[in-house]
């Protein structure tokens, strides 16, 4: 084999390797971690003492409701919609460019979805979303441009109906990673979109609570 082909080879090798790690959510890559600059400012809503005032609805029924055993004291933002394709909220800050999203989600009920996901970079009704389904044993990172598309799937344990998990995402550049419970599990690369607001996403039938929704991102673009 010429150094040329031993090099490719080893590249994909590499890469595989990469992958592999960050799918089995090993924990292995944190000298990998995609990192934002640290004195960045933070924006977090637990929805106690503020609604959802500013914020733009793009579909779906949300409200902010009283719930036993909130992460963050008693409130809570729901979405309540059962019968749209994909129910979408937008929060007040951004644009941003590179962003490092958090956030805790309680899937209530669904028969056919039961989902929670986390809305960047979007922009006149374009997006990506990342998110995880009580129904399923997989993470997902899709876009949606007048249809949605999947970019990265990985396989894991179902998060339990009726109890809280976190997701959270960093996108800089064109790379994006994921977590799901803290271990990573996404680790992509698209430069379809730049720019654009934060949010929160569920599907189809899907009850979905949320709470602590932290954004802390790189403001820019439109």
């Amino acid at each position: 084999m010429d150094v040329r082909r031993r090099t490719l080879f080893r590249t994909a090798v590499a890469g595989l390797v990469v992958g592999l790690a960050w799918r089995r959510g090993s924990g292995a890559l944190a000298a990998e971690e995609l990192k934002l600059p640290e004195n960045l400012p933070v924006d977090t809503f637990d929805f106690e003492t503020k609604g959802i005032e500013g914020w733009t609805t793009v579909d779906g029924q949300w409200a902010v409701e009283d719930m036993a055993g909130a992460p963050s004291g008693k409130k809570v933002l729901v979405q309540r919609a059962t019968k749209n394709e994909f129910n979408v909220i937008v929060a007040p800050p951004g644009p941003y460019t590179d962003v490092d999203v958090s956030m805790k989600f309680k899937p209530i009920s669904g028969r056919e979805d039961a989902s929670g996901g986390i809305v960047f970079r979007f922009s006149d009704g374009k997006y990506y979303v990342v998110r995880a389904n009580a129904l399923e044993d997989n993470f997902r990172l899709y876009y949606y441009d007048r249809g949605r598309r999947q970019l990265a799937s990985a396989r894991v344990k179902a998060p339990a109906l009726g109890q809280w998990h976190t997701v959270r995402v960093v996108a800089v550049g064109d790379r994006i990673q994921a977590w799901l419970d803290g271990k990573p599990y996404l680790d992509h690369r698209d430069s379809r979109f730049k720019s654009g607001r934060v949010g929160l996403w569920t599907k189809a039938d899907s009850i979905t609570a949320f709470d602590d929704l932290t954004i802390r991102g790189v403001t820019g673009g439109g």
